[in-house]
Order: structure tokens, then C-alpha cells, then sequence
């Protein structure tokens, strides 16, 4: 990325979607509580993944020891007591007169009578009995017990220190730019530090400014640029191509400064670990890195409580040249307004600005049929996707040497049902070069394996005869007369919407999700620079799935890439690929309403742990005396039990952390339980989550 926010490859927009010519200005800063300048100065901690870091204060990692009240009032009435009767013991000399020594000591004979003896006596007794009252009262525990009453919490729990906030106007203000400062561009930090005192500045501006810098510092030679382009334009320096400094319309809290989304609020029970509780949960980078698979049934909220929170979050951070996000839905899915995108494609629908690249951008055709092999025959049983690819490649190579670009998909289908005129066509064209011998050997080996056993190629035919409908005329162009859009373009901050056309051809839409996610891991995995996160969120990932993606979901992590699957249940999975699939992401969420089948599946991937479990038997007492058998008889006349001891046993087990049973009957509704892994390796215990959704 220049210093000015350009790119080589420019991001485009639909045409229709009209445009200011200059960007807004900002109405808020994260949200419409805090002004930018509050909002940076907030303190940011974390103890462990998925913590919303924004003004978090650690709690401490085990809860402690908490008294019952009942005990406490019992133990307090007999401190109480126990004072009273020594208070009186003393007071009636029942023990001496050797607590009032020192006043005798310390009081002449001549006050004998006197008022200041009377007021030294009275002082003398006060002292004394606040110290009884001192004494027993921390015996007894009252302090304790009169918060208890008050309804404060018996035992605080205990915080790290809260960091100190900056000062306004201090050095580390970060209001004030001080690593701009340092770099001797103090012209340029009174700028922007008078662009955020101005309200003229948002989050997004901000944080697109710091990204910026940032790459200057990695090349000093921006400096210069970055400084022009900051005297100039102020907050709207470096900006996005497509000149926007916000989305729209926000459905979701964030933290641009941690590049976080706020998700809900872990639920205050012992289910969830102590350290946790009543915490703000968040996702960022740092996690979507390792992928997250979401499984829950229609009308869960997997869609406003996860998804667009999630697209919304990453478009923010594209905006800041920090990200690419890509989201894939169902036409009419709630995924955000169209201006909110730089690209929306609406496969099927004529009006469709931009068009989808059948071939990802590829331009080795071995690549290109590894990838098309992958969306339209890896989820057929008993077909070898290896065989499919060769057969499609012994196609697309010779079709492109002879044309000079890949067959579009009428062009495919003629070709895979080795229609005579194609084939002859092709034959010619490649003849006419009298150096393309290999590329003639290629159709020639097709024409062999046509019809033979176990030939992918009539299925291939099938599937390519999902697209070769009128519904899908005019596109997927490979004439250069459309404007495909290309998953190669992730090399770039850009927003991408895909809309498929589920309701009227659900096979093409389960085939084209195939296809994006086969091209989105080679895309990421290809990319020469990596800086940016590139993420891939699915609405719906119901049979989208393979050997071969499912691999390459496990490898997006070490691309700095991540993909978003959710399902409406583990059975939109081939049953070989559930284990593998919770094996190769890191992050899994079960919204509450999943089948005892699939909590099955999730408890098994989050194993077990060591709990204390306490055995308590009730043995009830038989009396040998008659005067103890009396009083138990009274005892049991009046309580309508018999006197019973208890023996408690105390163990360590291994018990599952969640089981089927409780996923598929403890999750309230609006809730979900939610495993984090970093891609630094961090791991957060599956934890009961109360989803905060969408304003």
C-alpha cells in the first residue's frame, strides 16, 4: 500500500451505488458514548483469547473461598455472647480488679472522688471495651457479615492494579502522536492531534492513519508521502480507494485500536471458569486466524448475533488497510447494505454489476482444473478429484493455448460431452500451430478415456450443466466483456459480497461455495505479501466441504487467513470429515438448540478435565443410652428427621467439560458455548456465552 492509500489494482464498486464526492464527516468516534480522545486512552489488557480488551481489569484465577451466611450469623452471636459474658464478668469483679490497674497507675490519690477521676474511669472502661469489641468482633467476623447484610459481596474479588490511564496532554497521549513525535514529524502530529481535538477524526481514521505508519517504519522511504499526505488531508489521509472512512450503519460494538468485536458476555455461573465470569467476550485476528465453526439450528441468530458482526468487524479493519473479508450468503442474507462493500456479486441476477471468475484468476490451466475438479465433483462419492483435474486439465490446456483465454462454461460443456463441432474446432486451432503437438497428445488422451470405466469425465459434464442455465446467461465470462471478480484480489483491502442464488438453484449455490472456498485457500496460501488478514466468512457452509478444503482450512493459519463456517447441523458434513473439520479449526461455537448427535461430536473435541467431586452419605445415629435416644426421639418428633452424621468424601475425576446432554439441553436460548484457540497456540475453555446480537 503507498503512503496515500493507493494501490496498483484499485478496488472497484458497483456503478449504481451513488457516492459523495467527498468522505462525511465522522459523527462518532467507536460509539456515540465516548469521544476519540477518551476512547484511546481507555486501558487495553487481556489474560487470554477472546478477552473484550477495552477497559478489562483481570480477575483473579480462582474464586475464592466463600463463607455461608449461616455460618457467619452463628459464629458473630457467639463472639457476641462471649464478649457480653466477659464484659460482665468483669464489670461485677467476678475476676479481679486487675484489668483496672493501669488506671490506678496512671491517676494521682488526690482525684479521689473527683470529676477528673469520674472522666478518667469512663474513659478508662471505653477503652476497654472497644477493645473486647475489636477482639471479638474480628473473632466473630461481623465486618464480614454487615457486608453480607448490605448486599456487597462477602469476599471482593481480587484485581490485578487497572493500568493508569494516559494524561491528557501528557507525552504518552496517544492522542498526541508521540511515535511521530519521536520520529522528529511534529508538524504533522499537531495536525492530526488538531483533526481529533476537531471531532473531524473517527476510529477508522485513526486507526488507517497508525497501519500507515506503520508501513513507514517497515520502509522509511514513505516518510515523505505519508508526511504530504497528512499535511494535506489531515484525518482523510491515506485513504481507502474507494474513499470511505466508516460503513454506514455499525450493527455490532468495536475496537479498532484492538481490533476486536464485541460478541456478548460470559455468563456469571460455575460453568464457566472463574476468571471469566461476567467478562466481555470478543473476536479478533488473533483467533478468527485459526477458523471458527459455528453449528446451530435455524433461527438461532447465527447470522445477526455472529456472521455480521464478524464481516462488519473485518470491513472496518479493511477500511483501515488492515484486512480483506469476503462474505458469502444466501441472496437476500443479512450481511450488511450493499454500500458497505466495494463488490457485490449477484450470481444469477441480471442487474449484477460484477461477475465471478470460474477460474480464480488462475492462469496455469492445472491449477485452474485442481481447483474446478474440487467444487464440482469433491463431494460426489467414488469419484477420485486427482482423475477429475487431470481430465478437466487435458481440456483447459489445449483450449487455452489454441484461444488464449479458458473456455467459458457453455464453451466446457460441449467440450466434456465431446460434442463433435468443439472438438474439431479445437483440433483446427491447434493444428494450424504446427508446434503444439503436446497440447494435440492432450486431446487425444481425453478422447481415449472418454466413456471408459470409472471416466469423471459425464460427471464433470453434469455439474457444469448446473451453471449452463439461462438463469446464469452472461456469466461467469471468460471473453474479457464482464467484470469478473477474482479471489486474487486479496492481495488488496478490499470487501466482497457474494450472493447466491440458493432459493432457485441450490445445487449451482452448493457448487459455487465449493469453488470460492477451493479458491479462497489457494488464493491466501499464493499471496507475496501477507500483511493483510484475509477472511472468508460462509452464512451458510451446508455442503461446501471436502477432504481436500478441509486441508486447506487447517493451513490458512500460518497464511495469516481465516474462514467462518456455520451450519445448521454436523449432517450437512460428510460423516468421514466432522472429526477432521473440528480438528482442523481452532475455535468451534455450539449455539443452544444443537441434536445430542452433534453435542456429541463438539464434547468429544473438547475433551475432559479434572474436577473435585465431594460424596456426601448421610448415616443415620442409633442411640445406646436412654437419655440419648430420648433426646433424638424429641429431636426427630420436632424436625420430622432422624439424627443423621455425614461423611464427605473427596475426590479428583475426569469429567467432560460439556456433554452432549447439557449442549443439546443446558443452552438457553440466545446463549452459545464457545471454544477460542490463538494462532499463537493460546486456548480458551469452552465457555457459556449470552450473545449481545445486533442494535
Amino acid at each position: 500500500m503507498d503512503t496515500d492509500g493507493t494501490h496498483e489494482t484499485r478496488p472497484t464498486r458497483a456503478g449504481h451505488i451513488p457516492r459523495p464526492a467527498a468522505p462525511p464527516k465522522p459523527s462518532h468516534a467507536p460509539t456515540a458514548g465516548p469521544t476519540l480522545g477518551d476512547w484511546l486512552r481507555v486501558p487495553r489488557s487481556s489474560d487470554g483469547p477472546g478477552v473484550w480488551t477495552y477497559g478489562h481489569v483481570p480477575r483473579a484465577a480462582e474464586e475464592p473461598e466463600v463463607t455461608p451466611t449461616r455460618q457467619l450469623v452463628s459464629g458473630a452471636l457467639i463472639a457476641l455472647l462471649a464478649g457480653l459474658l466477659l464484659w460482665s464478668l468483669l464489670w461485677n469483679g467476678y475476676l479481679g480488679g486487675f484489668w483496672l490497674w493501669p488506671l490506678y497507675m496512671f491517676t494521682p490519690d488526690s482525684w479521689a472522688g473527683t470529676l477528673p477521676s469520674v472522666v478518667a474511669s469512663y474513659v478508662w472502661y471505653s477503652i476497654v471495651a472497644t477493645i473486647l469489641i475489636v477482639g471479638f468482633g474480628r473473632l466473630g467476623r461481623w465486618p464480614e457479615l454487615l457486608r453480607r447484610l448490605l448486599r456487597s459481596r462477602a469476599v471482593r474479588p481480587l484485581h490485578s492494579a487497572e493500568p493508569a490511564r494516559p494524561e491528557p496532554g501528557g507525552e504518552d497521549d496517544p492522542v498526541r502522536w508521540p511515535q511521530l513525535r519521536g520520529a522528529g514529524l511534529s508538524e504533522v502530529a499537531d495536525r492530526l492531534e488538531g483533526e481529533a481535538g476537531g471531532g473531524r477524526m473517527n476510529d477508522v481514521d485513526y486507526a488507517r492513519i497508525r497501519r500507515a505508519w506503520d508501513s513507514v517504519r517497515v520502509d522509511p522511504s514513505r516518510m515523505r508521502a505519508f508526511a504530504d499526505s497528512v499535511r494535506d488531508k489531515g484525518a482523510g489521509a491515506c485513504v481507502h480507494p474507494s474513499g470511505d472512512r466508516d460503513l454506514p450503519v455499525r450493527a455490532a460494538r468495536h475496537d479498532l485500536l484492538a481490533r476486536q468485536v464485541l460478541l456478548g458476555t460470559v455468563e456469571d455461573g460455575v460453568r464457566n471458569p472463574y476468571a471469566r465470569r461476567g467478562t466481555s467476550l470478543a473476536l479478533d485476528p488473533d483467533v478468527l486466524g485459526t477458523s471458527l465453526l459455528a453449528v446451530g439450528p435455524s433461527g438461532t441468530g447465527k447470522t445477526q448475533r455472529l456472521v455480521r458482526p464478524v464481516v462488519e468487524s473485518l470491513a472496518l479493519q479493511a477500511l483501515a488497510g488492515q484486512a480483506a473479508v469476503v462474505a458469502v450468503g444466501a441472496a437476500g442474507a443479512q450481511l450488511g447494505p450493499d454500500a458497505a462493500y466495494d463488490v457485490v456479486v449477484r450470481i444469477g441476477d441480471p442487474a449484477s454489476v460484477y461477475d465471478l471468475d470460474l477460474y480464480g484468476g488462475a492462469s496455469d490451466p492445472d491449477e485452474a482444473a485442481t481447483l474446478l475438479a474440487e467444487a464440482f465433483v469433491g463431494d460426489v462419492p467414488g469419484i477420485d478429484v486427482r482423475r477429475a483435474a487431470t481430465a478437466l486439465a487435458q481440456l483447459l490446456g489445449p483450449f487455452r493455448t489454441a484461444y488464449g483465454r479458458f473456455p467459458a462454461v457453455p464453451e466446457l460443456r460441449e467440450l466434456l460431452d465431446q460434442v463433435p463441432a468443439a472438438f474439431d474446432a479445437l483440433r483446427r486451432e491447434l493444428a494450424a500451430d504446427g508446434a503444439q503437438h503436446a497440447m494435440l497428445r492432450e486431446l487425444d488422451a481425453r478422447t481415449r478415456q472418454h466413456g471408459a470405466h470409472g471416466d469423471p469425465g459425464p460427471a464433470l459434464a453434469d455439474r457444469v450443466a448446473l451453471l449452463d442455465r439461462p438463469a446464469f446467461a452472461g456469466f461467469f465470462d471468460t471473453t474479457g466483456q464482464g467484470r469478473p471478480f477474482s479471489l486474487r484480489a486479496l492481495e488488496h483491502p478490499i470487501r466482497v459480497r457474494v450472493d447466491l442464488p440458493e432459493r432457485g438453484h441450490a445445487d449451482a449455490s452448493r457448487m459455487l461455495a465449493r469453488l470460492l472456498l477451493a479458491q479462497f485457500n489457494a488464493a491466501a496460501a499464493a499471496r507475496a505479501d501477507r500483511s493483510l488478514f484475509a477472511f472468508l466468512a460462509f452464512d451458510d457452509a451446508s455442503h461446501t466441504l471436502t477432504p481436500e478444503t478441509v486441508r486447506g482450512v487447517q493451513r490458512l493459519r500460518s497464511a495469516h487467513a481465516g474462514v467462518l463456517l456455520t451450519l445448521r447441523s454436523l449432517d450437512d458434513v460428510p460423516e468421514g470429515l466432522r472429526t477432521p473439520l473440528l480438528g482442523a479449526v481452532g475455535c468451534r461455537m455450539a449455539f443452544s438448540g444443537v441434536t445430542t448427535w452433534d453435542g456429541k461430536a463438539f464434547a468429544e473435541a473438547w475433551g475432559t478435565e479434572w474436577v473435585e467431586t465431594r460424596d456426601v452419605t448421610h448415616r443415620t445415629v442409633f442411640a445406646d443410652q436412654p437419655l440419648t435416644r430420648a433426646i433424638h426421639a424429641f429431636r426427630k418428633l420436632v424436625t420430622g428427621k432422624a439424627v443423621t452424621t455425614d461423611a464427605v468424601t473427596v475426590r479428583q475425576v475426569e469429567r467432560e467439560r460439556w456433554s452432549a446432554s447439557d449442549l443439546a439441553h443446558a443452552v438457553p436460548p440466545g446463549h452459545a458455548v464457545l471454544s477460542l484457540t490463538s494462532v499463537k497456540g493460546e486456548r480458551a475453555a469452552p465457555l457459556l456465552v449470552r450473545l449481545a446480537g445486533t442494535a
